[in-house]
């Protein structure tokens, strides 16, 4: 294979603190992510950027204002050669506005217009489908594709690209373990419609909306099988397997930080491109994010994947049933209140107003609850850190089961993920919740626990995080008010360096 895989890939989840470096606001506006995609092509010195249509505005003509904007940099750094510009497709299953026909016919577009001024064409090749479910997903899309550039019409002129690839993007513990099983039915399907085995595959694993689903513990050591997996795949196909991750900067959504790069690649060695968010981006300091970029440049993709052998495997879903029940039990009870706190998170992009914040929400067990980044802020926010929803009693079950030394084994960050949790734990307020709510009594029960695992007290140390500690205090107390509160919670997410 010639083309070379990116290691870090720019997104657009809007989980930033703070404004970008260049620009005047936290707020990012669609005609904005244009200036925004060059500066991470040319300042951040990224390859590739995910142009992101799921459920917000997008400006359509994407790769036209690049080169317009920009032509002197895109002349010599070519999209589709050098630098990436990859679409997350519009989910066809909630979107019914025609956004899928409209983002593929961009791709189409970009194409022939990258062929008439004398640039690499195709400039955009690849797409993300989310929250793929089967193999067959994923040639529906490549063969809607294949129809459109082989439209016979006056006013169409051929296509230059014919293919797009998919990248499919798991989303809950189920379809990420077996992940492997339906590229493999893929690898069938794409032989049987194209003729031809494809010559790679880029499956994305989503850190963040697995550990919203299932909880902290859970989301780890379902990626763990399917790296595991994917490897097994590649040396039974023949087909190379590069691995995305998307995570956020807090432990709940993945702990991907500047300053936490190594532990983070050794925690998922066989990653080969790591989704880099916004609050990575402009919530640090910028040479501490160049930093770190040019570490994962350095050795991401010399990392090789740990192999887990049939008994491990068996041994690990065991341990996710001793935490997932726990944790999702949990959340079915609090899930009002948490969105109750989230209609009041500051927005950071622009949504499509009839699949806005909440519009859009995920379902545990038939209860609506917000979006990761919400739902993480939101309890951020007021003192009572995700990662412990379960975890507590999960260490007690996964002890009884004697699978807790598996969790150890496989879960290389699990006593630092809470430690970095636990300092922004405010007790206060969870004492007073646990006396309207059985579910914040059961958190009440996972913090002792995990104090007693860690042989420490959860508490902050910095001045940060006692100041923190103090603007949930009046987070909470505004909630409970019902007063509003914005403006509290993004002093707050400024001190934790995100939002979400």
């Amino acid at each position: 294979m010639k083309r070379k895989i990116p290691t870090v890939m720019i997104s657009q989840h809007p989980d930033n603190a703070s404004k970008p470096s260049w620009h005047n606001e936290a707020y990012i506006r669609d005609h904005d992510e244009v200036k925004e995609c060059y500066f991470a092509f040319s300042e951040l010195g990224v390859s590739e950027y995910k142009w992101d249509w799921e459920g917000k505005f997008v400006d359509e003509s994407v790769f036209e204002r690049l080169v317009s904007e920009y032509p002197s940099f895109f002349h010599k750094n070519q999209l589709g050669k050098d630098k990436f510009l990859t679409f997350r497709l519009p989910d066809y299953r909630v979107h019914t506005e025609f956004r899928l026909g409209r983002a593929l016919l961009g791709i189409i577009s970009a194409a022939g217009l990258a062929r008439e001024i004398g640039f690499h064409s195709p400039p955009i090749f690849e797409a993300i489908l989310p929250m793929t479910q089967s193999a067959g997903e994923m040639i529906s899309v490549q063969d809607a594709f294949s129809e459109l550039t082989n439209l016979r019409h006056p006013l169409h002129r051929s296509s230059v690209i014919k293919k797009i690839n998919i990248i499919p993007l798991f989303e809950d513990i189920n379809k990420i373990i077996d992940s492997s099983l339906i590229l493999e039915e893929y690898v069938h399907l794409h032989k049987n419609k194209f003729g031809a085995l494809p010559s790679y595959i880029r499956p994305y694993l989503a850190r963040s909306d697995s550990a919203l689903s299932s909880g902290l513990v859970p989301s780890v050591l379902a990626i763990k099988i399917a790296l595991s997996r994917y490897s097994k795949f590649t040396k039974d196909t023949g087909i190379e397997t590069f691995p995305i991750i998307g995570a956020g900067s807090l432990p709940f959504r993945g702990g991907l930080t500047p300053y936490f790069i190594t532990q983070f690649m050794k925690e998922y060695s066989g990653i080969r491109t790591i989704l880099v968010q916004s609050a990575f981006q402009y919530d640090f300091p910028k040479k501490d994010v160049l930093t770190a970029i040019k570490k994962i440049d350095k050795t991401l993709q010399r990392d090789k994947t740990l192999v887990i052998s049939n008994e491990d495997e068996r041994k690990i879903k065991k341990a996710i049933s001793d935490f997932e029940p726990f944790y999702q039990k949990t959340v079915t009870k609090l899930g009002p209140t948490i969105y109750s706190i989230a209609i009041y998170m500051p927005a950071r992009r622009e949504r499509l107003r009839h699949t806005g914040l909440l519009k859009y929400p995920r379902l545990i067990q038939g209860v609506k609850i917000p979006r990761a980044i919400n739902f993480t802020a939101s309890l951020y926010s007021i003192g009572i850190p995700p990662e412990f929803i379960g975890v507590g009693r999960g260490i007690k079950e996964a002890r009884k089961n004697r699978n807790l030394s598996t969790v150890e084994k496989y879960y290389c960050n699990f006593r630092s993920d809470l430690k970095r949790a636990g300092r922004y734990l405010n007790k206060n307020v969870l004492l007073s919740l646990s006396k309207k709510s059985q579910g914040w009594r059961d958190i009440q029960q996972d913090v002792k626990i995990i104090e007693d695992y860690l042989g420490q007290k959860l508490e902050p140390e910095t001045i940060q995080e006692k100041a923190h500690l103090v603007f949930s205090e009046g987070i909470y107390e505004r909630f409970s008010k019902g007063i509003e509160m914005t403006d509290l919670i993004e002093e707050a997410a400024i001190l934790r360096r995100s939002l979400g």
